[in-house]
């Protein structure tokens, strides 16, 4: 349902009542509901030809679940810059909880309902990663970047099959310049992939440049 704009109505806070929040999509659920939440809101403005975040976070409470309601079309490097601030103050809160989760809300275009993603134990890092790390860089235009090779995301899994990898771990590596959109769509792709005996695919590590 390509444009679909979901308004956020059972977590709208009341200073938010004329915005809205253009929701990511995919087409399945990872998980359907939460409790013991806090509601966050990242607006999509611009102001002349910049693109800027307007984040209400007035709600947030460490020790709850904490539901990022990002707009789509932010740009992912700002939306990250953004995220790092946020899981610093909850990780050094006196309230914290060693239960509570952070998600990424979607919409599911299948069943039309709102869904969450769980990123709680990500580490993001805004920089190219150094020589000693193998990973693998998609691109805005639904490219993958290793070494000397360009070829398309498809390709992606017949590449991991049948041919060597120089590591037991790798990374994933994103475009500092897609949409926050682009980059919910990457992740429900590298979630499906499949590693071949002999590597994992570390998911808790993501370097942004």
């Amino acid at each position: 349902m390509k444009g679909v704009v979901v308004l956020v109505l059972l977590f709208l806070l009341s200073s938010c009542q004329n915005k809205e929040v253009v929701l990511p999509q995919a087409n399945e659920t990872v998980v359907a509901d939460g409790k013991d939440y806090s509601p966050i809101y990242f607006f999509f403005k611009t102001e002349e030809k910049d693109t800027l975040i307007e984040v209400n976070r007035s709600k947030s409470i460490s020790s709850t679940n904490w539901f990022f309601n990002i707009d789509k079309r932010l740009p992912l490097r700002k939306v990250i810059l953004e995220i790092k601030k946020m899981q610093t103050k909850k990780t050094s809160s006196m309230d914290k909880s060693a239960t509570s989760e952070n998600y990424f809300t979607y919409t599911d275009t299948v069943k039309k309902t709102m869904a969450f993603f769980p990123f709680t134990k990500v580490k993001y890092k805004l920089e190219k990663p150094d020589f000693n790390v193998i990973y693998f860089y998609l691109d805005r235009n639904d490219l993958v970047h290793f070494n000397e090779e360009v070829f398309s995301k498809n390709e992606l899994q017949t590449f991991l099959d049948s041919k060597p990898v120089p590591a037991s771990s790798v990374v994933f590596a994103y475009d500092k310049g897609m949409s926050f959109g682009k980059y919910i769509q990457y992740q429900f792709f590298v979630k499906q992939l499949i590693a071949p005996k002999g590597i994992s695919i570390n998911t808790k590590k993501e370097y942004i440049y």
